[in-house]
């Protein structure tokens, strides 16, 4: 399962100021502590949490074996990245001191009470005609999920191949713009008119991450944009925080919520987080009201939960969008450890590949580097081709990513029949060394390792790149017999210096532009005046 503790080495370019701001927050406290520190780290806390001074530097290093120094550093360095400590100087030397704010709300968390009313929500139980069931909270998460995903890997190839009632609802103009912010796709067309996104390299790795990473990421996003949308970052992240904090199946008042909080409850809604019926008219207003409570989704509640079942949960259940078998919800459902994006696929070496899958968002994936050539219950049928792979390529898509993405997912029966090439091969071996001498005949090469996918497959992939960056085209104009170095270094230079000179070659008097327009009339001056030689 990929993790997302790359998306939150975002918390490590906050000010101290900011993240101090952040842990007056007991929900933003216990999701840091939760996730980001390390065992020691905690410990360290944790012994700090109740002294009523500053701890040593001295009592830090009786607190862990000498020869753990290096994890004690590690920890420590991790603790003021987040300013979590603080170094102070005493009379008897230098110690640490936990940050006021992170000190309290830590302690509230772990005692409860405190000043600031519910810092975990206030439950609301709605009536019995609007209560909504946590299955259907899973359908709407997956479903706005899904939407995105599809948008993303959305291709034009594969209209022929889709099955009626297979299109995804596009998501909102602000998730998009989301998306192209983080350089995960890019987009044709205009929102009145329908755009069409093309995935990006930084796409392609991002859905092949889990749910849990795809959304932090996500959000990060979302937070380092909140000043284009007039709100605060820190006190966006302190609500994303405080969503995460809730329990699944429960509703949640929205009452004493400021407009900050109801903007980004809105957008966490068009990314499937929290869930809020629709609008309606109340008391005779004409106006529709958003009732006063909200769900929030299985996304939301287990974004800051290290408990690797409820992650895989949530991976089998909303991440099935990327399963195999995407219409089989239910049974992804009764088995919570099934991983995400088991193997489906078998490829030849004949290029050609076979893919067990009824997932219109894998078949989706799939077309962006394979040619695909037909479509039946539970498969689909296509040919890894140069054109193909160097389609992908061009957007952006590696070779590595592809090769792994082909040995994330093979079929069960690739797996073993390398398995069993394996141990045929290491018994050839042993059979070679097993001699008088204990050594392989002179001359003989030693057996390369047997990978999933076969070796001719993954030597093309990576040739194929190396082909289509090796040689670059551009379309210009290349001149060239010139009488003089003189004559020719003139307008060479004056390519050079309005940006459209692309190569030259100053022992052939050889040169190549992007564009005629100006060095044509700039020879045609000097011509005019004598001076070409």
């Amino acid at each position: 399962m990929a993790d997302s503790s790359q998306s939150w080495e975002y918390l490590e370019h906050l000010q101290g100021v900011e993240l101090n701001r952040l842990y007056r927050s007991p929900p933003s406290t216990l999701a840091i502590f939760r996730k980001i520190l390390s065992s020691l780290a905690k410990h360290f806390v944790m012994t700090m949490l109740y002294s009523p001074r500053p701890t040593s530097i001295k009592d830090f290093e009786l607190m862990v074996k000498a020869s753990s120094s290096k994890e004690r550093q590690m920890a420590t360095d991790q603790l003021r990245r987040y300013s979590i400590i603080r170094e102070e100087t005493l009379k008897s030397g230098k110690a640490y001191a936990l940050s006021q704010d992170f000190a309290r709300s830590l302690r509230q968390v772990i005692g409860g009470g405190g000043t600031d009313g519910q810092p975990f929500g206030q439950v609301v139980s709605p009536a019995a005609s609007q209560t909504v069931l946590v299955d259907e909270l899973d359908a709407y998460a997956r479903q706005q999920w899904e939407g995105i995903l599809g948008f993303m890997v959305g291709s034009s190839n594969l209209e022929e191949l889709q099955e009626p009632g297979e299109e995804l609802e596009p998501p909102g103009q602000g998730v998009i713009e989301l998306l192209k912010a983080g350089n995960l796709i890019t987009v044709q067309g205009t929102a009145s008119r329908g755009q069409s996104a093309s995935i990006t390299k930084e796409g392609f790795a991002f859905v092949l991450k889990d749910v849990n990473a795809q959304i932090w990421e996500l959000l990060f996003l979302y937070v380092d944009n909140a000043d284009q949308l007039d709100m605060d970052k820190i006190d966006v992240l302190s609500f994303i925080f405080f969503i995460a904090s809730l329990e699944l199946g429960l509703a949640y008042s929205t009452a004493n919520f400021d407009k900050t909080q109801h903007q980004t409850l809105q957008d966490l809604m068009s990314l499937g987080l929290v869930y809020q019926t629709h609008p309606t008219t109340t008391n005779g207003n004409s106006r529709p009201t958003a009732p006063p409570y909200f769900y929030p989704t299985r996304l939301a509640t287990t974004l800051t939960s290290s408990s690797s079942t409820a992650l895989a949960t949530t991976s089998a259940t909303l991440g099935s969008s990327l399963q195999p078998n995407s219409l089989s919800h239910h049974a992804a459902n009764t088995n919570a450890t099934q991983s995400a994006g088991s193997g489906f696929i078998i490829i030849e070496t004949n290029y050609r590949l076979y893919a067990y899958t009824s997932s219109p968002l894998q078949i989706a994936l799939l077309s962006l580097f394979i040619n695909l050539r037909s479509r039946h219950p539970n498969l689909v049928t296509g040919k890894l081709t140069k054109s193909s792979v160097q389609r992908a390529i061009n957007i952006g898509i590696t070779a590595e990513q592809i090769t792994s993405y082909l040995t994330t997912h093979a079929h069960p029966q690739m797996r073993r029949f390398a398995a069993a090439e394996q141990a045929r091969v290491d018994v050839r071996k042993a059979l070679r060394t097993s001699g008088p001498d204990g050594n392989a005949e002179e001359g003989e090469d030693t057996e390369m390792r047997v990978t999933v996918v076969p070796h001719v497959i993954l030597d093309q992939i990576k040739l194929w790149q190396l082909e289509r960056d090796r040689i670059i085209t551009h379309t210009g104009y290349l001149l060239k017999d010139f009488v003089s170095h003189a004559e020719y270094i003139g307008p060479c230079k004056y390519a050079d210096e309005i940006g459209v000179l692309v190569w030259k070659d100053d022992k052939r008097h050889v040169f190549f532009v992007s564009r005629i327009e100006g060095v044509k009339q700039y020879i045609s001056d000097r011509r005019e005046a004598g001076t070409m030689s």
